[in-house]
Parts: structure tokens; C-alpha cells; sequence
């Protein structure tokens, strides 16, 4: 079997982000793989690529901006993803968290932050542009507070996140949650199926899915 290691390019602003993320240890569990979460700047982008947030980009057609929340409804029924909650501050500038989240990363700490972040952000409607608010959800979870605030001014860290973000539109990635399998990006939480079939195609050694 070909070793695959499939990437996770995210960002917390995401609810559609948040889903996936719920959804990829079942994904791990049948193909045996990983994925590898690589923190992305949304707002950067967006500026990158011309893009939009579907909110502003269809603002004015009030039944795609249904069928949008039809489809999450769906999504959650499907995979019994009761604790998703709408964030009342959406949207959320969220620079510094995935600031952090690359901190996070560098000292070795990326999945405890992701998940306290992510339940912070999409369960519990935390505002997560706010610092007394990240240093509090970061305490909770029994994580660094000060070695993750300080690691996330590192100018280091911050161009990391650049570099990520420059890295995803090189990709051909537009916005959040996208993926790549080797070469192939797939956008939305709609393609999960597609992902996991391109990782089993790679690991049989078949090469990119049809």
C-alpha cells in the first residue's frame, strides 16, 4: 500500500470547516491515513483569489442562502452532529486564532488548540476575535496560554500563515474547507466522498481517481 498523506486546509471562520473537521476521523478510521491540518488565512484568500463568503456573495438571492442552510441541516442529520451551533458573532476576523493555530503547530500542541477552538467557535459561541475570550477558551483546555499568545506574534509564525495561505492559491484553492490528496484539490464538505476515494485510489497505487 502507497503511503498517502492527505491535507486538511482550514480555516475557523469556516462552519462548513468545523463540519468536516467533525467528519475526518471516520474518513482516517477506514483508509488507515491522516490528515494533515494546515492552517490558511480565509480573508487572504479571498483577496488572493477574487472570492467571496457565500453570505456576500449571495446576498441577494435569498433561496441559495436556503438551500445552503437546508444543505447543513442535512449534513448534520447525516453524520449526528447535534452540538453545531451558529456563532452569533459570525463573522469572525480570525487572524489571530489561526495565527495561533500555526503556534499551535510549531510547539507541537495542534490538535488540543484545534479542538478548543473549534468547539469554542461552532458549540459554544465564543467570540474568538477576542483576547480575553482566546485566552480563557486556551486555559480551559489546559493549554499554554502565554507560550501560544507569545509564539503567535513570532514574525516566524506569522509568515507561516502567509506562506500556508500563498501555498493553498498556488494550489488552485479558493476558500475553506478544500483538501489535497497529492496534487488533487478537492473544495467543500460535499467532496468528502471524493477525497476519500482519491486517498484509497493513491494507496492501491491506481494514481488520481477518475
Amino acid at each position: 500500500m502507497v503511503a498517502v498523506q492527505p491535507e486538511f486546509l482550514f480555516d475557523f471562520g469556516s462552519p462548513n470547516a468545523y463540519l468536516c473537521h467533525k467528519v475526518l476521523p471516520a474518513i482516517e478510521q477506514r483508509t488507515g491515513t491522516r490528515f494533515v491540518y494546515v492552517p490558511v488565512l480565509l480573508g487572504g484568500l479571498f483577496k488572493l483569489t477574487n472570492n467571496r463568503s457565500p453570505a456576500e456573495a449571495f446576498a441577494h438571492i435569498p433561496h441559495k442562502l436556503a438551500y445552503d442552510r437546508l444543505e447543513m441541516e442535512r449534513f448534520r442529520a447525516r453524520h449526528g452532529l447535534q452540538a453545531y451551533r451558529h456563532n452569533p458573532h459570525f463573522p469572525v476576523n480570525t487572524l489571530k486564532i489561526m495565527r495561533g493555530a500555526c503556534a499551535a503547530q510549531q510547539l507541537g500542541v495542534l490538535p488540543a488548540y484545534v479542538e478548543a477552538v473549534y468547539a469554542a467557535m461552532w458549540e459554544h459561541g465564543r467570540n474568538m476575535a477576542d483576547d480575553a475570550e482566546i485566552a480563557q477558551v486556551l486555559g480551559a483546555a489546559h493549554l499554554d496560554v502565554a507560550a501560544l499568545l507569545a509564539a503567535s506574534q513570532d514574525p516566524a509564525v506569522k509568515a507561516q500563515l502567509m506562506a500556508n495561505t500563498q501555498r493553498a492559491c498556488d494550489a488552485g484553492a479558493f476558500g475553506s474547507p478544500s483538501f489535497l490528496v497529492g496534487d488533487a484539490l478537492f473544495f467543500g464538505k460535499d467532496r468528502l466522498p471524493d477525497v476519500e476515494e482519491e486517498i484509497v485510489a493513491r494507496q492501491q497505487g491506481r494514481g488520481p481517481a477518475p
